[in-house]
């Protein structure tokens, strides 16, 4: 679910709200982290972004996510999470960081609707998987377009797919898709991979496995559901319609971080640099989910990355109390 914000002002109005747990994004690590801190009687606040439920919102159905032996609707999931933490007193608010200062404390996050005073921040901003930006694939994402072979591969058993990329993400994705598809066609923009020199050995040996190099995908037919691809030879210019039942696509994933550059450590690729308790290079400022997971990008370590956020932020909060006690006065 999107909203649009558009016709707000990017510039805050009217009085600062304190809030003792302010809450960055809306997918299952903010929501993960909603519910702790919820618990904790921190009444945390929770600013959507400008989606509702982060990437598994578009999952069509979520198969990997413990408790739900038949499967379970990524909207209806991201409801679930949000019912849970609002009955134990969160607060989801349908409004988006434009502005932070982290300098000091409490941290000053400005929105399109107003101003909050935070006591301490949970950064669940997520990642975006980088698009092909081609005809047809945003109006066929999730009907035969995917950016996540572990959430949508059972879709396709004994169908054929074609992965975009020549990394070490696109041949392990396509590996993993072995296991349903009858066949894979990895479309490179190269006459080489990049990934790792197992992976390829292993991909290249794959029957199910087939390259097309030097190319790219121009366009993506479909009607109901994708049904080819347009591809052209990037060296000769030669094009072709390649027949296919989906679209995988791993040419890489772009953290949502830019709000935070200069203000948080981070890593070459814009990942945000946590240690294992997710405490970032400011005390009071964690983050979870994909914000600072390269790695694993699932709805469950996610979620679980904001468990543990969240339990960071009631530590943070109640050691601060103590120390405030004990202050003479």
């Amino acid at each position: 679910m999107d909203f649009n914000f558009s016709n707000l002002s990017a510039k805050p109005s009217g009085e600062s709200k304190q809030v003792k747990v302010l809450i960055l994004g809306s997918g299952p690590a903010g929501l993960a982290a909603a519910l702790y801190t919820a618990r904790a009687d921190l009444a945390p606040v929770v600013l959507t972004g400008m989606s509702l439920g982060g990437q598994v919102s578009l999952t069509y159905t979520v198969e990997n996510y413990p408790g739900f032996p038949a499967g379970v609707g990524g909207q209806e999931l991201v409801d679930l999470f949000q019912k849970q933490a609002e009955r134990f007193g969160a607060r989801v608010e349908f409004d988006t960081a434009t502005e932070v200062d982290l300098s000091q404390r409490p941290f000053r996050v400005s929105t399109y609707n107003g101003e909050y005073l935070a006591e301490t921040l949970i950064i669940t901003t997520g990642a975006t998987p980088v698009h092909l930006d081609v005809p047809g694939e945003t109006e066929f994402t999730g009907r035969g377009v995917s950016y996540c072979a572990t959430c949508d591969g059972w879709f396709f058993k004994d169908k054929n797919v074609v992965v975009v990329g020549g990394g070490d993400s696109a041949l392990e994705e396509s590996l993993f898709l072995t296991r349903y598809a009858k066949s894979i066609t990895i479309v490179h923009r190269r006459d080489a991979l990049r990934a790792g020199a197992i992976l390829q050995k292993r991909a290249l040996d794959e029957p199910k496995i087939s390259f097309i190099w030097d190319s790219v995908v121009t366009e993506v037919l479909g009607e109901d559901a994708v049904y080819a691809l347009r591809i052209k030879n990037v060296k000769t210019g030669a094009e072709q319609e390649l027949p296919t039942d989906g679209l995988f696509v791993f040419v890489g994933h772009h953290p949502n971080t830019d709000l935070f550059a200069g203000k948080l450590e981070m890593d070459g690729h814009g990942y945000l640099q946590t240690d294992v308790t997710m405490r970032t290079s400011v005390p009071g400022v964690f983050v979870a989910g994909e914000a600072g997971d390269p790695h694993y990008r699932q709805v469950i370590t996610s979620a679980g990355m904001g468990a543990a956020a969240g339990m960071q932020a009631i530590r943070f909060i109640e050691q601060h109390a103590v120390q405030a006690e004990t202050q003479p006065g």
